[in-house]
């Protein structure tokens, strides 16, 4: 059965980072040798020396990893530009399978997941869950999730995140073996039979005002909205300025789409979360997702307590999902607007905590998470992208 082991720390040198982790995860310098390595690291870092690094000193493993705006570990919360963190794992090769692509984009993404998915397949059949990292700057997610689907079908669990950078949404990066891609897309397979994954996300926004109506739109980019630009349209109706920064708009600026109603006990919302990913120089926008015309979103407004309370909800649903079981490993994306808000800054601490205890109690529990531009998971049965969540993503023994 897969095993796995994690750490995470803020070590300033890339190559001492990257061996504290695994001397930390894997107990000591004398066996660091494992068979997968999944990495998250924030921007500060030396990619190329972390990878190096890793294949120096656990020669056999396969590495896979991408950037973010700051880790989650057992250890707890890092922010840091020298943020770093890993998941370990050691098992046999027809367990697991990897496979990355080079580009993925909103117009490309269906295919793009698609003939990665089909790489998977092809190098191992038997895959029953897939981690999933790609460019959060121009992706339409759902669609990167119909073309797994069209190659898995849709009962697969998809879950991971789209990489970010320190939250200028310039660029963000991928890594697979020695390969750095800008603007790639990297997945996992699992394939150990006796596991399964348990995965929910939950936000805590509120629906304010009218919808606005996208008018004009390509795949995932919007050029109108109620027929004027869409960046011109959004500002207005958050009160900010056509100069504003990407950055100003968040976390006031989350859009929302309507969820079918026999989802919304289950989520905990009326709406699901889209972020604006991007805006260009002609006022158009991307989305997170594909935003066909006719799209209708509501602008939102964060609620601290329905964070908390959701958040409760969502642990104590999976508490009872699990069973008793104990978790093997929890993977976990989330949002950097996440917490509460003191000086102008958004504490996390807390929050981690709330997730962590009641998961873990005081067992060490391997835990690898991200602050990322969004959160794949399973909602109503159907893998889902979502903006503004807590994802987690709770591996545990299946029940004979």
């Amino acid at each position: 059965m897969l095993e796995f082991y994690s750490s995470s720390t803020r070590v300033v040198d890339s190559k001492k980072a990257i061996a504290e982790c695994l001397e930390n995860a894997l107990g000591g310098k004398e066996n660091l040798d494992c068979d997968l390595i999944i990495f998250y690291t924030a921007m500060g870092h030396d990619f190329k020396d972390i990878l190096t690094e890793a294949h120096r000193l656990s020669p056999n493993a396969q590495i896979v990893g991408c950037t973010c705006a700051g880790v989650i570990g057992k250890e707890g919360v890092s922010e840091s530009m020298k943020a770093l963190a890993i998941m370990a794992i050691r098992g046999e090769n027809n367990e697991f399978a990897v496979a990355s692509k080079e580009k993925i984009t909103g117009s490309s993404s269906y295919e793009v997941a698609a003939q990665l998915a089909q790489d998977l397949k092809n190098k191992n059949s038997k895959i029953n869950m897939i981690h999933f990292v790609a460019s959060g700057i121009d992706i339409a997610a759902d669609r990167a999730i119909e073309g797994m689907e069209s190659i898995f079908g849709p009962d697969i669990p998809i879950f991971g995140a789209t990489s970010s950078d320190n939250m200028k949404a310039i660029s963000s990066f991928q890594f697979i073996g020695d390969q750095i891609l800008e603007r790639g897309a990297v997945a996992v397979g699992l394939a150990d039979p006796r596991l399964e994954v348990i995965t929910q996300a939950n936000h805590g926004f509120v629906v304010a005002g009218m919808p606005l109506e996208v008018t004009r739109s390509e795949s995932n980019r919007v050029f109108e909205i109620d027929g004027y630009p869409a960046w011109k349209r959004v500002t207005e109706r958050l009160g900010l300025p056509e100069t504003a920064r990407l950055a100003d708009t968040i976390p006031i600026g989350a859009l929302a789409e309507e969820l079918p109603g026999e989802l919304h006990e289950e989520y905990g919302n009326t709406h699901i979360l889209r972020v604006i990913a991007k805006k260009q120089m002609d006022g158009s926008i991307y989305m997170p997702v594909d935003c066909p015309e006719g799209t209708k979103l509501w602008l939102t407004k964060r609620d601290e307590k329905r964070i908390f309370d959701g958040l409760d909800r969502m642990v104590e649903q999976i508490v009872n999902r699990c069973g008793g079981r104990q978790p093997l490993a929890v993977f976990h994306a989330d949002c950097g607007a996440r917490g509460r808000l003191l000086f102008n800054r958004v504490l996390k601490d807390e929050i981690v905590s709330r997730m962590q205890y009641p998961l873990c109690k005081d067992e060490d529990v391997p835990w690898l998470g991200m602050y990322g531009f969004g959160e794949f998971a399973r909602t109503g049965g159907r893998n889902r992208f979502h903006n503004y969540t807590t994802a987690l993503y709770v591996i545990v023994k299946r029940n004979k």
